[in-house]
């Protein structure tokens, strides 16, 4: 039996909780939804972010693999492609992009007596740096 909580518990213990639900709230991103909440979408959505997941059929096997374990990383709803698709799809954007501005209103003090190595006249933000592979038979080079 494995003691302590999971690593991936762990980090998202040192996002605020009660910052989400208040952004949820805001947009009513619970409104009308049994099972698979916005908090179950961030959660799984996170894995898939931290674990370098390609798609929502890998995110699905990966976390459906592990589904003992669903409970104890805080995700309360089953894992289906198509509730992530939907969710992805229907779910407010601003939700996560008001909480994306609260985490880095906290994390811009941590880092501003930190010397990056870099002399820049303006801030910075690396919100992203996932690579998009294309096809060439849909994108031609002509």
């Amino acid at each position: 039996m494995a003691l302590g909580k999971l690593v991936f518990t762990r980090l998202m213990d040192h996002a605020p909780a009660h910052t989400f639900r208040r952004c949820v709230e805001r947009y009513g991103g619970n409104h009308k939804i049994r099972s698979f909440g916005c908090n179950d979408q961030y959660r799984a959505m996170a894995f898939a972010q931290l674990t370098h997941r390609e798609s929502l059929r890998d995110i699905e096997a990966c976390l459906r693999a592990q589904h003992d374990k669903l409970y104890h990383m805080g995700i309360s709803g089953g894992i289906a492609r198509n509730t992530l698709s939907n969710a992805n799809m229907m779910r407010n954007w601003r939700i996560y992009a008001d909480y994306a501005h609260a985490l880095i209103k906290i994390a811009r003090p941590l880092y501003a007596n930190e010397d990056l190595g870099l002399d820049l006249d303006n801030t910075v933000y690396a919100l992203d740096a996932s690579t998009i592979d294309l096809c060439l038979s849909v994108f031609p080079l002509c």
